[in-house]
């Protein structure tokens, strides 16, 4: 007997039937595109797809971002919410099951506010289904991976360190000012000390009115082969008197997360298996994980 259940998160792609060739499929999937990117993305234009179809099966779906900037600050004023919308459709007059043999998504680079960002990614096996509801409309239902089908893929991110350092150099002045201090300087170095550990110490020189004084600020974050991340050896401090009662409140804040440990593969859903994490410390800072 056909599946005729109602179906949930069905994202709409046009009227029925399927397409039956990539240039119908790209048709439709660039508006959703689009719609995806949200209103914090400029040059959204500049985004490119490409797709194969292999009867009900999309045997690959290219995605490149070059180009695509965001801003990390939110969306403008009266923007809406980003991402496709998408809706349950409880009059189901058919369901296809289907999969996505291969999505990969690059951008060589995406620019998250200054910060060029290098980004591979690929996914195998995703498995979805083609639903025609009672009044024509086509859409797709996503099946989420389980064990019996997991999600096969990795990514990569890379970016200049350079670029990284400057950025944190805004957001730290930012956290400041808040503080009531203004940041004159500010020198960061990040060490890997193996393949999933990243020691980060930084010298700032803060200034409040006329007077002048200097903040250390010292983590680790590490990864061990069981995939839990630990962060450690937080800390934030300084010699003079009167900034280190400023920083009273956000050393607190430090402590809660001093030595807590995420367990990487069990906060995963079932279906995904985080297999290894890598980081990759040099004139550019790339993390990498795959999944199996």
């Amino acid at each position: 007997m056909p599946d005729l259940r109602p179906a949930h998160d069905v994202l709409p792609l046009g009227t029925a039937p399927r397409p039956t060739s990539a240039a119908d499929l790209l048709a439709r999937l660039r508006p959703v595109l689009l719609d995806a990117l949200g209103p914090t993305v400029q040059g959204a234009e500049r985004a490119q797809i490409d797709a194969d179809l292999d009867g009900a099966d999309v045997a690959r779906l290219d995605v490149d971002l070059t180009g695509v900037h965001v801003r990390v600050g939110g969306a403008p004023s009266g923007a809406t919410t980003p991402g496709p919308a998408t809706s349950d459709v409880e009059d189901v007059r058919s369901r296809e099951d289907a999969v996505l043999r291969r999505l990969r998504v690059d951008a060589h680079p995406l620019v998250v506010e200054d910060v060029p960002v290098d980004v591979v990614a690929e996914a195998d096996g995703l498995r979805f289904r083609w639903v025609e509801d009672g009044a024509g409309g086509l859409g797709v239902e996503g099946v989420e991976p389980d064990d019996a089908a997991p999600l096969a893929g990795h990514v990569r991110v890379a970016a200049p360190r350079d670029a990284i350092v400057a950025t944190a150099r805004r957001l730290v002045a930012t956290e400041l000012q808040n503080l009531g201090l203004t940041l004159a300087s500010l020198d960061v170095e990040l060490e890997s000390a193996g393949p999933r550990s990243v020691t980060l110490r930084a010298f700032a020189r803060v200034r409040k009115g006329i007077l002048s004084a200097s903040v250390r600020a010292t983590a680790t974050a590490e990864v061990d082969a069981q995939m839990v991340l630990t962060v450690r050896d937080l800390e934030l401090s300084s010699r003079n008197p009167v900034v280190a009662a400023l920083l009273v409140a956000a050393r607190g804040e430090l402590a809660k997360v001093e030595g807590r440990q995420v367990d990487l593969v069990s906060d995963l859903p079932p279906g995904v298996r985080l297999a290894d994490v890598r980081v990759d410390v040099g004139e550019t800072l790339a993390v990498s994980a795959r999944f199996a």
